[in-house]
């Protein structure tokens, strides 16, 4: 890339975070009354659709005004991040310890589904953690660093043990899923430098397991390029429709969180390891027909095999039979920085075509016409169609948007400067 190409990308992505994403959460998705964050809103944004917040997506605005208010040096992003932090720490907390899945507008825990509790999702801690993290290292808060961390040991444990839930997926008995390892090498990392930077006696350990959690994706649900969704461990050789099928945005994700690991080590055959992977989701993962990243694909390409016969609504097999297809904002934001760093790394031409592709079709197909609302419209048919439906969770959360066109800057900026 030269000089004058990565100023004018850069300008670009600086346009679309500031000009386009930005406004929209900044003056629909705070809330002055009684603290935290809105995401409950249709599909293109149009409508305001609950003033339920889920922890999740809490977490996740608290690590991104921290990011926003390190990577601008910003008094005003801090502030929304320290009152996400305060609205949590006073509400998302059970007498256990974990965290509640979902809160009302005032704090309140509420069951997602009556009868099965408050603690729903691992996950949902996950972010809680995440987000404290990137707080407490901007702001060198210890208080918060240590909540976090006691936090994380107590989802280290419960993993161990096996005493906790994966939804809006559940992982099926006997079954482990790339997403707990991923997500917990994405939280290490975070925790790992938050607990360097305020020079704390764990940083070591910490740092540890995001190694540990790195060889666990790459040893066990990696084959010949390829990162699957479940694994067997009784039976790592099994060959049947849940452990056939691959989520290309997943996979695409974790690929830049292994290539920070192997930047900090200097390993580089594990960044030629994850490129290779990424190329190998964008070939079979890639629409050739239409364009855009397909939500799930089979191993061999194409629509997932799912076997015949009662499909129960929500579960699985629905997911993969009838959602298959569907392009996702979060997906192809992902693969915009993965490819684009995966080519600063290795200069790898499979790279440069990847991130032209999905560079284009992202631009093209997700950006709201409505300038007076902005944003993306996160989910779209196999056409590009926008769908008024729910993946995970009924919120529009700009995470992965705003997290990747940051990280995407930051790139372009560091190679401009050296």
């Amino acid at each position: 890339m030269d000089h004058q190409y990565i100023l004018n990308l850069t300008q670009f992505y600086q346009d679309q975070l500031y000009n386009k994403i930005l406004p929209f959460w900044l003056t629909r998705g705070i809330d002055s009354q009684y603290g935290g964050y809105f995401t409950c809103f249709t599909n293109t944004g149009e409508q305001r659709v609950s003033t339920d917040k889920y922890v999740w997506s809490q977490g996740r605005f608290v690590w991104l005004f921290s990011k926003l208010a390190e990577f601008q040096d910003s008094v005003y992003y801090l502030e929304q991040a320290k009152q996400g932090v305060a609205f949590l720490k006073k509400h998302c907390f059970l007498t256990d310890g974990r965290c509640a899945f979902l809160l009302s507008r005032d704090g309140t825990p509420l069951e997602p589904v009556p009868g099965q509790g408050f603690d729903y999702s691992v996950y949902a801690d996950c972010f809680v953690v995440l987000g404290f993290a990137k707080y407490a290292a901007v702001s060198d808060d210890q208080l918060v660093l240590d909540l976090a961390l006691q936090l994380y040991d107590s989802i280290i444990d419960r993993i161990k043990r096996g005493d906790f839930q994966t939804n809006p997926e559940p992982t099926p008995k006997g079954y482990k899923c790339h997403g707990i390892p991923m997500i917990l090498l994405n939280v290490s990392q975070e925790l790992s430098r938050s607990l360097t930077r305020l020079k704390h006696p764990r940083a070591a350990e910490i740092e540890q397991r995001c190694l540990g959690f790195t060889r666990e994706v790459m040893q066990e649900f990696c084959k010949s390029d390829l990162l699957f969704e479940l694994v067997n461990p009784e039976d790592p050789a099994e060959q049947s429709w849940l452990t056939g099928f691959i989520n290309p945005g997943h996979s695409i994700e974790n690929m830049w969180f292994i290539m920070h690991q192997a930047i900090k080590y200097e390993n580089g055959r594990l960044i030629e390891q994850t490129v290779d992977i990424v190329a190998k989701m964008f070939q079979i993962g890639w629409d050739q027909e239409y364009g855009g990243l397909f939500h799930f694909v089979d191993g061999g390409g194409g629509r997932p095999h799912v076997p015949g016969g009662e499909i129960p609504s929500g579960s699985l097999k629905e997911k993969l039979q009838t959602g298959w297809d569907d392009k996702l904002w979060w997906v192809h934001s992902e693969a915009l920085y993965t490819t684009l760093l995966g080519y600063h790394l290795t200069g790898d031409r499979r790279m440069k075509e990847c991130y032209r592709k999905v560079h284009d079709y992202s631009f093209g197909t997700f950006p709201n016409s409505d300038a007076s609302i902005g944003e993306w419209i996160q989910i779209r048919d196999r056409y590009g169609k926008p769908q008024e439906k729910v993946v995970a969770l009924p919120v529009k959360d700009p995470f992965h948007i705003i997290r990747n066109f940051i990280q995407i800057i930051e790139l372009l900026q560091n190679v401009s400067q050296g």
